[in-house]
């Protein structure tokens, strides 16, 4: 399906995709970014189904625009899947693996089906199965980062081997120039994470944020270190006193690194959250939040103030828009089609 048909479909007034953020992604995140006429994600993979079923309700209290249900292949999803599904959720995502075993469902289900890719490769597989649109992620990108290549050799590259399917371009697109600057590499819209990590309505712990705001690309760290819970998995975080030790005592493996069965936080119902785990700190998690997987992409140095998500959403709207606009004008050939 074109690009102009896939997001009238959607209801889309400028393809703007806010990326699953884990439990940050709260149900508020994801409905204002769909209400203001974006894509809101719900990360879905570690939800039970009851709590599926109440998220996907209070979505739909708050906005009647479609949102998306991201799952991640490394983990059982069938259930789940079927209850987005079943739901009627519109849109369906996935990450960290080939999702076209579960295209027909989806298909049959007459939602869209999205795949997160990090190389060429896996992006004309995805084209080959069948799916309606990729989203080329770069290496740049904040928590679990799919492939090598960073979004500016990644993005064009994919564009070409798959088009005219559609792309749309993630991992470092934290502001109105990295937006247009993905649209003159040929993606149709961007998929935008960190930003979102200063939304007002996002599920942060406060000194999550606080940190976000203060810190720069060159504090981010690009490891497999906080694997508790999702092994051999590379991943983007922000430096803590978790990683210094780490890397003090030589970039230890486990079960040797230093701190290694601590537990450094602990959640509402007083489960302990061990040093190394993969979660980030949610607005309801107590202790030592700084110890965590503190997820953030190199454009976190672009982010420094907490807005309402829809302030947000519109910064990378109009740059979206005036990007095509530009690109039309000067003749830049970058598979965008009649988006609006």
């Amino acid at each position: 399906m074109p690009a102009s048909q896939l997001f009238k479909h959607l209801g889309l007034r400028v393809p703007v995709f806010q990326a699953p953020i884990g439990a940050i992604a709260s149900v508020e995140l994801a409905a204002a970014i769909s209400e203001a006429g974006g894509l809101g994600h719900l990360a879905c993979t570690w939800r039970s189904p009851d709590q599926l079923r109440d998220m996907f309700r209070a979505a739909r209290a708050l906005t009647k625009r479609p949102f998306g249900a991201n799952f991640v292949l490394d983990f059982p999803i069938d259930e789940r899947l079927g209850i987005a599904l079943e739901d009627g959720v519109r849109v369906i995502s996935f990450f960290w693996g080939d999702g076209s075993t579960h295209l027909r469902r989806v298909k049959a289900a007459g939602a869209v089906a999205i795949q997160v890719v990090g190389s060429i490769d896996e992006a004309k597989r995805a084209a080959d199965a069948g799916f309606d649109l990729v989203v080329a992620q770069g290496r740049e990108a904040g928590g679990h980062v799919r492939g090598d290549l960073g979004t500016m050799t990644l993005v064009p590259q994919v564009v070409d081997a798959i088009a005219p399917l559609p792309v749309i371009a993630g991992g470092g697109i934290a502001d109105r120039r990295a937006a247009a600057a993905a649209l003159c590499l040929g993606a149709v819209g961007v998929w935008v994470g960190t930003r979102f990590l200063a939304a007002r309505e996002a599920n942060i712990h406060t000194e999550y944020q606080e940190r976000v705001l203060a810190a720069s690309a060159d504090d981010t760290l690009y490891s497999q270190l906080f694997d508790i819970g999702w092994p051999n998995a590379s991943l983007r975080s922000l430096k803590n006193s978790t990683t210094a030790r780490w890397e003090q005592a030589g970039r230890a493996l486990a079960p040797n690194r230093p701190g290694e069965g601590d537990i450094v936080a602990r959640r509402p119902d007083g489960t302990g959250i061990p040093r190394y785990f993969f979660g980030s700190p949610t607005r309801d998690v107590e202790g030592e939040v700084e110890a965590m997987a503190l997820y953030a992409g190199e454009g976190v140095g672009l982010v420094r103030s907490v807005q309402p998500a829809a302030t947000i959403f519109e910064e990378f709207a109009s740059a979206v828009a005036d990007a095509r606009k530009n690109n039309s004008s000067v003749g830049v050939t970058s598979h965008l089609g009649a988006l609006f």
